[in-house]
This record gives C-alpha cells, sequence and structure tokens, in this order.
C-alpha cells in the first residue's frame, strides 16, 4: 500500500468514511474521529502507529492480523467500525463539546437502526463528553441503546500512552469474553 504524501494527509482535513456496517453485528466499534492519515487512505484505524488491529487480534477477534485495508472483512466475523464524530481531525482534542454530543446522538440513532449486540467506543473522553457520562469508566455500562448493550473500551491510538499493548489487550479481551 502506498502511504499517503503530506500534502494528502493535510488535504484530508474535515473528510468523513463510510462505515463497515451491517445488521445485527455482534459488536460495533466506534473510534472517537478519524485521524488525517485514515481519511486520507480511508481505512479505519489506518495509521500505522494505531494499535488497534494488533490489540483486536491478540485478544481474540480476528484470527490474525488483519491490514487496515482489510476492514470490511470484519463484517463476516460479526464485526464493525464507525466514529462518534465523522469529521477527520489531526487529533481528537479538536472536537469540541457541541460535536461530540451531536456525533453522540447520530450514533445512538446508528445503533437503533442497525442493533449491535455491544456498542463499543474506544475512547473513554467522548463517551463521557458525548453522551453526559461524567463518571463512565471502562468496561460495560449500567445504560443501553436499545437492546444493544454499551462498552467502553480504551483509546488504542499511539497518542495514549496511558495503556500499554498488555493492558489494552486485557480490556479488549473482556470484552470478548463477555460476549461468549
Amino acid at each position: 500500500m502506498r502511504r499517503p504524501t503530506k500534502d494528502e494527509i493535510a488535504a484530508a482535513a474535515g473528510k468523513t468514511l463510510p462505515d463497515v456496517i451491517a445488521p445485527g453485528l455482534d459488536v460495533l466499534f466506534s473510534g472517537i474521529n478519524p485521524g488525517l492519515y485514515t481519511a486520507a487512505v480511508q481505512q479505519h484505524f489506518g495509521r500505522p502507529g494505531n494499535r488497534f488491529w494488533p490489540v483486536l487480534h491478540r485478544a481474540g477477534f480476528t484470527p490474525r492480523l488483519f491490514h487496515p485495508s482489510e476492514q470490511r472483512e470484519l463484517l463476516k466475523l460479526g464485526y464493525g467500525i464507525t466514529n462518534v464524530v465523522a469529521r477527520a481531525t489531526a487529533a481528537a482534542d479538536e472536537l469540541d463539546t457541541a460535536e461530540l454530543v451531536e456525533g453522540a446522538a447520530a450514533l445512538d440513532k446508528k445503533v437503533r437502526k442497525y442493533k449491535p449486540r455491544v456498542l463499543a467506543i474506544v475512547g473513554i473522553g467522548a463517551y463521557r463528553t458525548g453522551f453526559n457520562r461524567r463518571r463512565a469508566g471502562v468496561g460495560l455500562q449500567e445504560e443501553t441503546i436499545g437492546e444493544s448493550a454499551i462498552w467502553i473500551l480504551p483509546n488504542p491510538s499511539g497518542l495514549n500512552a496511558n495503556y500499554t499493548p498488555a493492558q489494552l489487550v486485557e480490556a479488549f479481551r473482556q470484552l470478548r469474553e463477555w460476549l461468549e
């Protein structure tokens, strides 16, 4: 795969990318919003340093390590990917509260339409702000969206140094084991 140029990455600001989604998934993973690299390559969690794909594999969701270009293969396994906010930014901290609240409302509608077993939001801050759940922690939430459970996972971005790769794998593995 060809890497995007600096100009292509810069031009990706504000762009969106299509969801990887289908009705009745086991898990719909939701990022906060696409980064510029991800939007430029049009592949969720597409930046080479992002830990989502390795963590997904090590936690047992995929039989092998998928490349972001294989994102649609997740549908065959019962998983999908979307975002709380569709607009690409250089960093999630560029999103304001109103945009996160609006994105959460759109995500709520999407979950009610597609009815995944679990909505797994990878980014606790986006969930706390967008859904007005200031005290939420990582893991299964008391709230649901329709019949869909909500599970909060740590953000796997390389920018999030709060969790080691092993801690990320363990957090994702807990969700996979709960599904069983």
